[in-house]
């Protein structure tokens, strides 16, 4: 989730293909009372397993033409071999997704690619300023954020621009997600970010959400998967909501959200404050929502602006764009994960 985002995300491929642990190294778990430092922390993490830099976005061309994207960067760390000097040794393994929606066309398509770091293959630099694996990158300067993706489908060239400041979700440093010391994240949103850029060589405009998440482990053994939401509100309000689903059908108590005001000011949203309710479904996956905030005076509903968005997979997981309508308009990104398969961390 994008949250969990992303939200949470997703790396279960990780376990059919990677070992948690190797060498005796051990990953730092997140934990409250977390000291982030900026702008180190917004790049690579590699005391802790798994990491994951999550942009999704709303556009439109100069005829009005709708896009959604997305542009996603995974590392899962694999361990840490120092005595193993090649460039070739496995220490970190990068999965990248890439999707676009053409509303009007009524398109969605994906690709992905997993690579080692190798010779500069993939990887995330702080010095460098990049996350990249092969020809998709996100390549930063300042807190502005440029991203490109080339498949067999589509290509696009974004430049980012915050209008407003980061968010850390959370409370105390840490996004939980289930009961016990580690079960969490560490989590930054960007809420509000100002896109400019080119989609298959149509000019095109818009705006976007960037997560960020780094821990070692989050879900608990009777958590399936998660519905994440982004919204970003007319009124230049967003919200980040994500509920946590167990096996029995009930949703965890460690659901939770954030609302940012028009200013920027960040407020922390628990279970109770928000309602998340499916109305229409597409095969397993809820594609309409009923989102209510009583105490923001929100009621709205998530549709969908395509019903088929699933990227499918070794773990296929529902993302796509949508829009809101109700007592506010506006528009966002839903995952949902776990309707095939539990997800595992």
């Amino acid at each position: 989730m994008n949250g969990i985002r992303r939200n949470l995300r997703l790396f279960s491929f990780s376990l059919l293909v990677l070992p948690l642990l190797a060498g005796g190294f051990a990953y730092r778990e997140a934990l409250p009372g977390y000291r982030y430092q900026f702008p180190r922390d917004h790049f690579e993490h590699e005391d802790f397993r798994t990491e994951w830099w999550y942009y999704t976005g709303n556009v439109t061309d100069v005829n009005g033409k709708r896009f959604g994207f997305e542009l996603v960067f995974f590392r899962e760390g694999e361990h840490h071999d120092t005595a193993n000097a090649s460039a070739w040794a496995v220490q970190d393994i990068y999965l990248a997704h890439a999707a676009l929606t053409d509303a009007g066309g009524k398109q969605f398509w994906y690709d992905q690619r997993l690579n080692r770091a190798g010779p500069g293959i993939a990887g995330a630099s702080f010095e460098k300023q990049r996350i990249w694996n092969g020809n998709w990158s996100a390549q930063w300067n300042g807190e502005n954020q440029t991203l490109d993706a080339v498949t067999g489908h589509f290509h696009f060239h974004l430049d980012l621009h915050p209008s407003k400041p980061f968010a850390i979700e959370g409370e105390d440093g840490v996004s939980q997600k289930a009961e016990g010391p580690g079960r969490a994240s560490h989590y930054v949103s960007f809420t509000r970010l100002e896109v400019s850029g080119t989609i298959n060589s149509s000019r095109v405009k818009g705006s976007a959400w960037m997560d960020h998440e780094w821990f070692t482990e989050q879900l608990a053994g009777d958590q399936v998967g998660w519905d994440w939401f982004s919204v970003q509100l007319d009124n230049r309000t967003e919200l980040m909501l994500f509920e946590l689903r167990r096996k029995d059908g009930s949703i965890d108590p460690y659901s939770s959200g954030t609302f940012v005001d028009a200013q920027g000011r960040a407020v922390h949203l628990r279970r109770d404050d928000f309602t998340l309710r499916p109305l229409v479904k597409w095969h397993a996956y809820p594609i309409e929502w009923s989102v209510k905030i009583p105490s923001l005076s929100i009621d709205v509903t998530a549709k969908a602006v395509l019903p088929d968005q699933e990227l499918r997979g070794t773990t296929n997981y529902w993302e796509g764009a949508v829009d809101y309508s109700g007592t506010h308009r506006g528009v966002g990104y839903l995952e949902m994960t776990g309707y095939d398969r539990p997800v595992h961390f």
